[in-house]
């Protein structure tokens, strides 16, 4: 026992899934990629390690730091262990498919492994799926990427979503635009994500303008209103005219989404050149879908997001246990594949048992098949 016990160890940030949460996953990754393919997001699935020298490129190399590498044996270059499918699908859009019609829309879902975990997500492997839209610069596909991921999750079963939308460019084009240096522009941008209201006045001299980006936060409509207040021109100016007019497409397609802004959030958002945005579920830490704009390494335009089903599943209520049906030693096995048919998960039995029913409830059977057909063993 205490060999076995040994054997069942784990590196830090990885487990086992076992029956019932491994079963939990499988299915909530079905209804998402159901949801995305019959929006017409085709399924795409590269591979789980690739050479560094790709993996790193567009929106990987803010991942740098996350991949394990290793020698290839065969080509004698490094290799990585992708810590994110979003670079792999880019990659897939600008190479194999970059023939293809454009807006492409791809969808995915595969394992991810990272060096570490944080605070929120100390999980070093879980499970990625999403979905991507190449090619188009229009505000309508950050809508229906929005709109589809909260879609996709309701239908998976959670519920209380709130999507909060940002700005990570709008901070750095504002305070660059007063002047301020590199270092005064990352001190200025760490004190706004932070809230810390003292630190950004001194930093910015009082500027309100600056400083009403700290109070431009809450629900969409009353924080697209502060920010239209501040008057912000140029290309600043655009990106929230673009945030406004997605904030009127999601609530008027949606109107019971609980949709918020913080334009001053951009930790994780790093290769993000638009609006970005992240899914949160009451009660669930962590966000459970993130995503925005970006481009690519041949710098195509691209939208899209990555659900967490780590987090997804801890959303999920419990599901109720299958009926389970035990069949005692020597049923048919056309009598099986009938009540398969019904909709019954049977369970063999491979000997003649003394109690049947003793056996099947031994087994986690809710049911035995009898004479007259299945009977429960409540």
């Amino acid at each position: 026992m205490k060999k076995a016990m040994h054997t069942a160890l784990l590196p830090a940030g990885l487990r086992d899934a076992l029956p019932e949460e491994a079963e939990m996953e499988a299915a909530a990754v079905h209804c998402l990629m159901t949801a995305f393919g019959r929006q017409g997001y085709r399924r795409v699935k590269p591979p789980l390690l690739e050479f560094e020298s790709s993996l790193l490129t567009g929106p990987g190399q803010q991942l740098s730091a996350q991949v394990f590498r290793l020698m290839d044996p065969i080509s004698q270059k490094m290799m990585g262990l992708r810590a994110d499918m979003t670079p792999q699908i880019a990659r897939l859009a600008t190479t194999r498919l970059a023939s293809a019609p454009r807006p492409l829309r791809l969808c995915y879902s595969g394992q991810v492994l990272r060096v570490r975990g944080d605070q929120l997500r100390p999980e070093r492997q879980f499970t990625q799926a999403g979905i991507e839209i190449f090619g188009t610069d229009a505000v309508a596909a950050e809508a229906e990427i929005v709109l589809l991921v909260v879609e996709a999750l309701r239908a998976a079963g959670v519920r209380g979503i709130t999507v909060d939308l940002t700005l990570p460019a709008l901070a750095p084009m504002v305070l660059k635009g007063r002047g301020l240096d590199d270092a005064a522009v990352a001190a200025a941008r760490r004190a706004l994500d932070a809230k810390d209201a003292g630190e950004l006045r001194a930093l910015v001299n009082g500027d309100e303008t600056v400083f009403g980006l700290l109070e431009a936060v809450g629900e969409a409509r009353e924080a697209i209103a502060r920010l239209k207040r501040l008057a912000i021109d140029g290309e600043a100016g655009m990106l929230v005219d673009r945030l406004s007019a997605l904030v009127g497409e999601v609530t008027a397609a949606d109107p019971e989404l609980a949709v918020t802004i913080d334009p001053g959030e951009y930790r994780g958002f790093e290769y993000q050149s638009g609006i970005a945005f992240a899914v949160f579920a009451r009660g669930v830490r962590g966000e459970i879908a993130r995503g925005g704009r970006y481009r690519g390494e041949a710098g195509e335009t691209a939208v899209g997001a990555t659900v967490y089903l780590d987090s997804v599943l801890r959303a999920l209520p419990r599901r109720q246990p299958p009926r389970r049906l035990y069949l005692p030693a020597g049923t048919p096995r056309g009598a099986a594949r009938d009540l398969k048919a019904e909709g019954w998960t049977v369970l063999h039995g491979l000997d003649a048992a003394d109690d049947t029913e003793a056996e099947a409830r031994r087994l986690g059977c809710s049911h035995v098949l009898g004479d007259g057909g299945p009977v429960s063993l409540d």
